[in-house]
């Protein structure tokens, strides 16, 4: 066998998975679909072990140069009376470490400079999924909800579900003098560190499905919340903000693998962004499938590997889609709000 691998996606999962495997002694390839790879977005929080998972892959200098810290948020109430402080302080006494914020586009051109002379071909449509483990030792799903490796590879394989909720997220250009959500009936804003000198704002909000509300509608949803939230959506640039429906997944997927086929970050796990576990997920797969053997003399050799990251990662990252899915509902909603506050207490740090 030649350990060649190929990697479908060029998102954070698949240029960290592609990180991981070279680095492991594997001859890697990536394919994207779009004619050039997209690193827009804005605020990602790293937890402590997602920096380990960076650490693993050789990230974590760097990493820890290009972030800010998250210490303290409270969630509060529309008028601003606080309901809880966000888990942070207890994230990091389990940790170890801060969750260190960093915006999409600069963790992007990280893992972009440190995939080096990995093969990437963008613009890059795969039709026939299939004949890619013929061609290759490993097959590596990282194209995100609507995998294509999903559909061709996974029996009764899982297909997007809406959450009920849209997405707004931008960057502001001042500092408020404190972070954290706010949560109220059918919606929610939160307002982070992104980096040194940059702000990062979202709101989530119940949504019917295909309907495209404009920027002056979720101004109107949020006028008359506590500042600085009037603030920043009047600030606010309509080109510039980015607006997503949200899905997770449904049914969840009784394996990650099958043969010498393995997914990674959305195409496994997709979840809503609720606990911000996403991109940490996705880093801890590619960490995961780092440690699959540099000269496998066989195909059991990798189905043997694979069976072992599936054993490792899907179970906890399954029990996040979960635990996201239940923070969504509970988050925007007036009723509750015991369970709501009891959930907080018991997220994994």
């Amino acid at each position: 066998m030649k350990a060649t691998a190929v990697i479908v996606g060029a998102g954070i999962g698949g240029l960290a998975t592609a990180i991981g495997l070279r680095t492991a002694g594997w001859e890697v390839t990536v394919l994207e679909r779009w004619p050039r790879i997209v690193s827009a977005g804005t605020a990602l929080g790293i937890r402590p072990d997602a920096q380990a998972a960076l650490d693993r892959l050789g990230l974590g200098e760097e990493l820890r140069r290009r972030t800010v810290p998250y210490r303290d948020a409270l969630i509060r109430t529309p008028h601003g009376r606080r309901l809880a402080d966000l888990p942070l302080r207890r994230i990091e006494r389990r940790g170890g470490s801060p969750v260190l914020m960093i915006s999409r586009v600069s963790l992007m051109e990280m893992l972009l400079r440190a995939v080096g002379e990995t093969t990437i071909r963008t613009g890059t449509q795969i039709t026939d999924p299939v004949t890619l483990h013929e061609e290759h030792d490993l097959v590596v799903g990282a194209d995100g909800l609507r995998s294509a490796v999903r559909a061709a590879y996974f029996d009764a394989a899982p297909r997007p579900r809406y959450s009920g909720i849209v997405a707004w997220r931008g960057v502001t250009g001042f500092e408020p003098s404190g972070f954290g959500e706010t949560w109220g009936p059918g919606q929610v804003f939160g307002i982070t560190p992104q980096e040194p000198g940059s702000t990062n704002w979202y709101a989530a909000v119940a949504t019917p499905q295909g309907r495209r509300e404009s920027l002056d509608e979720l101004r109107a949803r949020f006028a008359g919340w506590h500042d600085p939230i009037p603030r920043v959506l009047a600030e606010a640039d309509e080109e510039t903000v980015l607006r997503h429906e949200i899905h997770d997944l449904s049914p969840r997927l009784r394996s990650f693998v099958t043969g010498n086929v393995a997914l990674v970050g959305d195409a496994a796990h997709a979840m809503t962004p609720s606990l911000g576990q996403g991109a940490c997920q996705a880093l801890l797969d590619a960490a995961a499938l780092a440690d699959l053997p540099a000269a496998p003399r066989t195909p059991a050799d990798v189905a043997i590997a694979l069976r072992a990251y599936d054993a490792r990662r899907r179970r906890p990252a399954q029990r996040l889609v979960t635990m996201s899915r239940w923070m969504t509902r509970l988050a925007g909603t007036g009723r509750l709000s015991g369970a709501r506050n009891a959930l907080l207490q018991v997220l994994p740090g």
